[in-house]
């Protein structure tokens, strides 16, 4: 008696999600999708960012991330300092309706963080941060 009160408390339960689930509007998925990596090292340079994040298991990616986003208020960029901790630095790219939007950086006020790191002097990187558009994307 118990096992069939158990089986029909089950099966009314999974009858009341499914029908709670079909409820749900298509209208209210977001059109934003994101992707998340965590930063292997974050070079500061005089035009923006020079970003090297995991890309894969193995693999290095390279982002060069313009200083105006940063400074623009609703720019296409957003640091965000962590607490002091183990947290490590990361950074988030957005696109709506698969085209960029903007990129949040998880990163160290401390400079002396292992994730920053320095540019030689007379390394010049200006050409990399010449023709970044609207059309910005960063392989995974």
């Amino acid at each position: 008696m118990k096992k069939l009160f158990f089986v029909l408390a089950a099966v009314t339960l999974f009858e009341a999600a499914s029908l709670f689930a079909q409820s749900i509007p298509q209208d209210k998925e977001s059109e934003y999708f994101y992707y998340n990596t965590p930063i292997e090292r974050i070079y500061p340079y005089r035009r923006g960012y020079v970003i090297k994040y995991r890309k894969g298991t193995r693999e290095l990616g390279t982002a060069y991330i313009p200083r105006e986003w940063f400074d623009e208020a609703g720019g296409r960029g957003e640091l965000i300092n962590l607490a002091p901790g183990p947290a490590w630095p990361s950074l988030t790219i957005y696109y709506r309706s698969g085209e960029f939007s903007h990129v949040r950086l998880y990163i160290h006020r401390n400079k002396s963080h292992q994730s920053w790191g320095n540019i030689p002097a007379g390394v010049n990187l200006d050409e990399h941060f010449d023709n970044i558009d609207e059309n910005y994307r960063l392989e995974f």
